[in-house]
C-alpha cells in the first residue's frame, strides 16, 4: 500500500526545504509553504533558475521565527506571525504571470539577502488578503496558492528517483526536485496515472505533470550545475519539448498530514505525459 515518506515545506520560495514528520495544511497548501520570496528591484520573484547560489541558503522555524543561515554570514530571524508585517509597506510582486500584494519585511534583512546572493533584492510576504488563484485551465474557482510556481503542492514518488538514478548510474536525493510530499510502495511513474487520490484526511486533485526546469541540475550542497538529471530525462522523460517528473496537485479541505499516512489512490487516468515506460 503506497504512504506518505516525506513531506517537504520551503517557507522561502526557492531556498533550501525543511523536511517535516507532520504538518498542517490550510487553503494555500502546507502552512508557511512559499509565504516569503525574495524579488529584485523590479519586483519579480527571482529563483534558483537565476540565482543557483539561493540552494545554499537554509532556514529553519524555532520560536516563532524563521531562522535563515548561509554559508559565511551570521544567522538572521525572520518572524513567522503575519502582525509582524501589518504595518510594513506594500508592493506589487510579480510571480510568472500572476501579479499579487505582499509586503516589505525589512531593510536589514533585504541587506543580508543581497549581500550573500550579490544581487540586490527585497525579501516579501503574502499576507491572507492578497489571493493567489490556480490557473483555472486545472483548477476549480476556490483553488488558491502562495508563491509557488503555480500550484500548491508538488508530488513525487521514491520508486521515480530510484528508476531515474538507476537510469542515470547516480544517486541524487529528492531534494533536487522540490518535491512537497513523496510517496513510497508504489511502481515507478505510478503517478502519472494518479487523478484523485487520498493521504491521510487530505484529498488531492492531480491534474498536470510537472515540467522540469534546470532547478534539479543545480547540487542543493554546493550550487554547482550538472547535466543531470536533464540529460537523462531528455532521453526517458520527454513529451513535447519539456521533460517530466512529479505531479502538481490540489487539495480539497484542509487538515493535517503525517508521514507514514495511507495513500489511496481513488481515480487513475492514462498517464501524463503519456510516455511509454
Amino acid at each position: 500500500m503506497p504512504y506518505l515518506s516525506q513531506i517537504f515545506i520551503y517557507p522561502i520560495k526557492s531556498v533550501a526545504g525543511i523536511p517535516v514528520q507532520q504538518w498542517e495544511v490550510t487553503k494555500t497548501g502546507l502552512k508557511y509553504d512559499r509565504q516569503w520570496m525574495l524579488v529584485d528591484e523590479q519586483h519579480q520573484f527571482l529563483s534558483q533558475r537565476r540565482l543557483a547560489k539561493m540552494a545554499l541558503i537554509k532556514t529553519q522555524l524555532k520560536d516563532e521565527q524563521i531562522i535563515v543561515s548561509a554559508p559565511g554570514k551570521s544567522n538572521i530571524s525572520i518572524p513567522l506571525h503575519p502582525t509582524a508585517y501589518e504595518e510594513n509597506d506594500s508592493i506589487t510582486v510579480t510571480v510568472w504571470h500572476d501579479q499579487c500584494v505582499a509586503k516589505l519585511i525589512s531593510e536589514k534583512v533585504d541587506q543580508w539577502f543581497s549581500e550573500f546572493l550579490e544581487q540586490p533584492c527585497h525579501l516579501v510576504y503574502q499576507p491572507s488578503d492578497s489571493i493567489r488563484t490556480v490557473n483555472q485551465q486545472y483548477a476549480l474557482g476556490a483553488d488558491q496558492t502562495s508563491f509557488s510556481d503555480g500550484f500548491p503542492f508538488l508530488i513525487a514518488s521514491e520508486a521515480s528517483l530510484a528508476l531515474l538514478n538507476q537510469q542515470m548510474g547516480l544517486t541524487l536525493g529528492i531534494q533536487r526536485f522540490r518535491p512537497n510530499l513523496v510517496i513510497a510502495d508504489c511502481t515507478s511513474y505510478a503517478e502519472d496515472t494518479w487523478r484523485t487520490i487520498q493521504v491521510g484526511d487530505i484529498a488531492f486533485r492531480l491534474p498536470k505533470p510537472c515540467s522540469r526546469c534546470p532547478v534539479p541540475q543545480i547540487d542543493p550542497e554546493t550550487a554547482t550545475r550538472g547535466k543531470e538529471p536533464l540529460r537523462t530525462m531528455a532521453r526517458t522523460r520527454k513529451w513535447q519539448n519539456k521533460v517530466f517528473f512529479g505531479q502538481n496537485a490540489l487539495h480539497d479541505n484542509a487538515g493535517t498530514l503525517q508521514t507514514g499516512d495511507t495513500v489511496i489512490i481513488q481515480k487513475i487516468g492514462p498517464a501524463q505525459p503519456p510516455l511509454n515506460l
